[in-house]
């Protein structure tokens, strides 16, 4: 047998600086901590609640931004929890767009750090390389290839020959290609949070250690007051950076936090005479196929794998009983024995490492959210509450994310688009089963191949379900999930190819697709919009809380309009319908992704100015079924006994009141109808017979966002959001900044328009072989990117690949010509001058 699985020192169970790392000294521009004792500090703008990496990140990130009373609450020692025994890798690699960002700030934070501090943070920049030993990878490197090109860091695919070069202890018989970024590395976790400690001390905040939370209540002015074991502090602000005591803390706020910690391992060779030899450090290496990192450590090698779902070890307990009093710098008892397959399998990487033993075995809790991605923003409910929680790689978000929270408190709204990161993903039926499923689930795919358009069953599905749902599933519907909904993303019927069968290229549902397009083109479909985010908004001074939040004149009673909330930089930050059922009664709509995103920015403005209005969220308790088409209006004439002639109105079917309202993102003629949950059976149904001469049939949402993108029809929250201005957006005529009264970012736009935009979003059409555009892909023209796509696919209707698209403003006129790069080729498009259809009925 291989020595490395047998000859094990003695792990470490406690120590304060982990695998021999250089102890922490104060530089000369260290600000000593205030006396423990102190009660002076009675007041802060921003109380942070955790001394982790994030916390230390964040708190540095608000005192250097100018923030005057930032103050830090640490119940025992900075770097207890999460942070101090971290592997420390730090990447500019991310499969997520905007969470690159995050990356792309910490990395170049924790570069000029230590000249900053006088505290260095064991940087160590070799690169890293992802292996590819299967052509799905290589398929994959590619797609993240093309996702890339607009981004700032270097990232290119390498072949064997070159892997070799730079990591000569690799064996590289089975490997196809690496995805190499040269920037990468790792780093002291302990040393970078009292650099990060140091900074935020030297720019006026304050660090309290060894001082605990006990209570928290929000007061009537929007303030909380928190109860430490050391005093009472007033804070304008929170945020709970408490890692996996996080969900703790938040409930001492009457908040949840679908959060879980995970056992995570990873094992440090003694010296290996090859590594030893070596004349200089080689790239992290994460082998994908192994599900394992592995990194130098000084002459020896460190491991770290992603157990499968049958070998990892959640701590339910802690989810359930709360972390155990005192559990701090503690690790937990490693078993090897889960690891031996991995090993085995590294050890065809590493031959090497079959004559090493294990020096330590590091095994202590990290924490996962459901999807494993972080838990940042403002949350909805609670005024001035703050969370950043969720870190599974927190070493590797802590400079981008404190920069990110830091920006958004000081300036009032995010710099960029992270809804994917929002605690608004979440809602009250993320409960137990379904966090502790999830994250089970995440953790074990850490390194699994990652599709477009990915769905994991795992806790599926929730108890929030549509009314047709049943109906739907015995339809053949093949479900994708939105914020815990189960929605129809196509059908499949006899014959068809049924399931999610993930691929980069056209897949099953492609033909099928293309048969709900037709059906809607040419007759009529129903679809299933029940995940929309629904609110009623009524009160006397409803009028001014949506004058003020939207930049559009308020519709008239019976009518909706399309209205846009924007933010204070003229960023787009939400689009919504809203229909007038009443002179100070309104009911607002937007999509499944922004429900409690929409809701936070209303209830907040109400708040703030004192209003009396009463927002209720009916996203639950109201369904909503499409229906377009050129029969649309024939079969809900049939249903609703009306003529059809109002925008939006009410009918009944058994009894039980429908609004219908006359929009549809299709082009086609249509409307969108909402009824109780429980009522929607009976709406389908009476659709369905009153659509039978017209060969009506369902459609999904993959028909649904193709008929609206083949009609010219931009979607928020891919072709506008918070990374776009209005004009960017080509918003300009549907944005009244002439209306009489102030509204959310109506002197930006003003400003906005003394000045030409460097970008702007058009809409590309193109001819590909077997593949499409689906959003992010890079843009150029020659050997120069000029922009990025935003959402795409196949054109069923017009027979080409169809794209929304960024581009520079010398690139988008109509015919401009560029290439769009997908999976490693260049495909020629062309700008088109508008929709290519004529679309009948789109938001108005």
């Amino acid at each position: 047998m291989h020595r490395l699985i047998f000859s094990l020192q003695p792990a470490l169970r406690r120590t304060s600086h982990l695998l021999n790392r250089t102890p922490w000294t104060p530089g000369a521009q260290a600000y000593r901590c205030l006396s423990q004792s102190s009660n002076n500090d009675q007041h802060a703008d921003v109380v942070i609640i955790g001394g982790g990496v994030i916390g230390t990140s964040t708190a540095y990130h608000l005192a250097k931004r100018g923030v005057p009373q930032v103050v830090l609450l640490e119940k025992s020692e900075l770097t207890a929890g999460s942070t101090w025994h971290a592997a420390g890798l730090i990447a500019y690699f991310n499969p997520g767009i905007n969470v690159k960002r995050v990356h792309y700030d910490s990395l170049q934070l924790y570069a000029k750090l230590p000249e900053e501090t006088e505290q260095e943070i064991g940087l160590h920049v070799p690169g890293s390389i992802r292996l590819a030993t299967t052509p799905e990878r290589v398929d994959e490197f590619r797609y993240q290839m093309q996702r890339q090109g607009w981004h700032s860091a270097a990232q290119r695919i390498i072949g064997p020959d070159e892997i070799k070069q730079l990591h000569p202890l690799l064996n590289t018989e089975n490997i196809l290609a690496g995805l190499y970024n040269e920037g990468d590395g790792y780093v002291d976790p302990y040393s970078l949070t009292h650099a990060l400690a140091i900074g935020a001390r030297k720019h006026g905040a304050k660090l309290l250690t060894n001082t605990g939370v006990n209570s928290m209540n929000l007061r009537e002015d929007g303030q909380w007051d928190i109860e430490t074991t050391k005093g009472l502090i007033r804070a304008k602000q929170v945020l709970n950076a408490a890692g996996f005591w996080g969900r703790e803390v938040a409930q001492l706020a009457g908040i949840d936090v679908p959060l879980v910690p995970v056992h995570h391992t990873y094992v440090v060779t003694s010296e290996i005479p090859e590594v030893v030899a070596l004349t200089k450090e080689t790239p992290v290496i994460r082998d994908l196929e192994s599900s394992c990192y592995l990194r130098q450590e000084r002459n020896g090698l460190l491991l770290g794998p992603y157990e499968s779902q049958d070998k990892m070890k959640l701590r339910d307990d802690w989810y359930d009983q709360g972390v155990p009093p005192g559990f701090g710098k503690e690790l937990f008892e490693e078993d090897l024995d889960a690891l031996n397959d991995y090993l085995v399998q590294v050890m065809e990487t590493i031959p090497v490492m079959k004559e090493a033993s294990i020096k330590n075995a590091i095994c202590g809790p990290i924490t996962y959210s459901p999807d494993g991605l972080p838990i940042v923003g403002p949350h909805q409910g609670a005024a001035n509450y703050w969370v950043a929680l969720g870190f599974g790689y927190g070493i590797v978000h802590a400079g981008g994310i404190g920069k990110y929270l830091a920006d958004w408190m000081v300036n009032g709204e995010p710099p960029y688009d992270l809804i994917e990161l929002d605690h608004s993903r979440y809602g009250w039926w993320t409960d137990r089963s379904y966090t502790l499923a999830k994250a089970r689930e995440t953790y074990s795919m850490n390194n699994a191949v990652m599709y477009p358009k990915e769905e994991r069953p795992a806790g599926r599905a929730t108890r929030r379900q549509s009314g047709v749902y049943e109906v739907l599933q015995d339809q053949g519907a093949q479900f994708g999930f939105r914020t815990g909904w189960e929605q129809p993303n196509w059908f499949a019927l006899p014959g068809d190819d049924p399931g999610y069968n993930p691929s980069f290229y056209r897949t099953n549902w492609f033909e099928p697709v293309r048969r709900e397009v037709t059906m809607v083109r040419e007759h009529v479909g129903v679809i299933d919009l029940t995940p929309a985010g629904k609110f009623r908004i009524t009160g006397q001074d409803a009028q001014q809380l949506l004058n003020y939040v939207y930049s559009n004149v308020l519709p008239e009673v019976d009518d909706y309009k399309t209205c846009y909330i924007l933010t204070n930089k003229g960023k787009v930050y939400a689009e919504n319908l809203l229909a007038r059922q009443g002179q100070d009664e309104f009911f607002c709509v937007t999509g499944p992704l922004s429900e409690l995103h929409d809701l936070r920015i209303l209830e907040t403005i109400a708040r703030e100015k004192n209003l009396d209005v009463q927002i209720t969220n009916r996203s639950d308790t109201l369904g909503c079924l499409g229906l377009a088409g050129p029969m649309a209006a024939d079969v809900l004439s049939h249903v609703a006994n009306e003529q059809l002639a109002m925008r939006c109105f009410s009918f009944s079917v058994t009894d039980r009141p429908v609004l219908a309202v006359n929009v549809s993102l299709t082009g086609e003629s249509g409307w969108e109808l909402y009824t109780e949950t429980d009522s929607m059976a009976a709406l389908y149904k009476a659709l369905m017979e009153a659509g039978k001469k017209h060969h009506i049939g369902n459609f999904g949402s993959y028909a649904y966002n193709t008929l609206r993108i083949e009609s010219g029809i931009p979607a928020w929250g891919s072709d506008m959001k918070m990374d776009y201005n209005v004009l960017e957006s080509r918003l300009e005529s549907k944005i009244e900044d002439n209306k009489d009264c102030d509204f959310l970012g109506k002197s930006a736009i003003q400003e906005l328009k003394k000045s030409p935009v460097s970008q702007s979003l058009v809409l590309l059409s193109m001819k590909t072989e077997d593949v499409d555009p689906e959003g992010n892909e890079t843009i150029w023209s020659g050997e120069q990117v000029i922009g990025h796509t935003t959402s795409g696919c196949h054109g069923y209707t017009v027979g080409k690949s169809l794209a929304f698209a960024y581009v520079s403003c010398s690139h988008s006129s109509p015919e401009s010509e560029v290439t769009v790069e997908l999976l490693g080729k260049k495909y020629p498009a062309v700008v088109l001058p508008g929709s290519p259809l004529s679309s009948k009925s789109a938001r108005s």
